[in-house]
């Protein structure tokens, strides 16, 4: 199987995964850490072009666990996470997997943090190196191994 088919086909899954935890996806902790997870993914090459932006616009709007959620207050929590990384990007990262370690408490949302940055990382059809490593480097910081997750 194809890298890309495999990695569609992961993202697949944990889109269902997550579809079947939603309601234990409630929590501030989870939001926030979502939403850093996605600016994290997003300006993992060290810019955010409006392309990805409109990813996460939709991911936001579409996703059945993050409409446990309004869908304008995710999408100010994440502008705000991205003009922390775009700002300063080491500086930004530090802050934004601060916030995403905060998710660690709770293993279910941990690893459907994990889940949401994989699937934001293969929506455009890519998932790369630079964002594969923003992925493996929240996984340290919700204390789980890259590997559970092919990282």
């Amino acid at each position: 199987m194809a890298l890309w088919d495999r990695i569609k086909e992961s993202a697949t899954t944990m889109q269902s995964q997550l579809e079947a935890k939603k309601n234990d996806l409630k929590s501030g902790a989870f939001r926030d850490a979502s939403m850093a997870m996605c600016a994290l993914v997003a300006a993992a090459d060290g810019s955010v072009d409006p392309s990805e932006r409109q990813r996460v616009a939709s991911l936001i709007a579409s996703n059945e666990v993050l409409q446990n959620f309004p869908a304008d207050d995710l999408q100010r929590r994440f502008n705000e996470y991205v003009n922390k990384l775009t700002a300063d990007f080491a500086f930004g990262k530090v802050s934004v997997l601060q916030e995403i370690g905060k998710a660690k408490k709770k293993p279910a949302e941990a690893r459907a943090v994990i889940q949401i940055g994989i699937v934001i990382g293969g929506a455009d059809g890519d998932f790369d190196k630079s964002e594969q490593a923003v992925v493996r480097e929240a996984c340290f910081a919700l204390d789980l191994p890259p590997h559970e997750f092919d990282l």
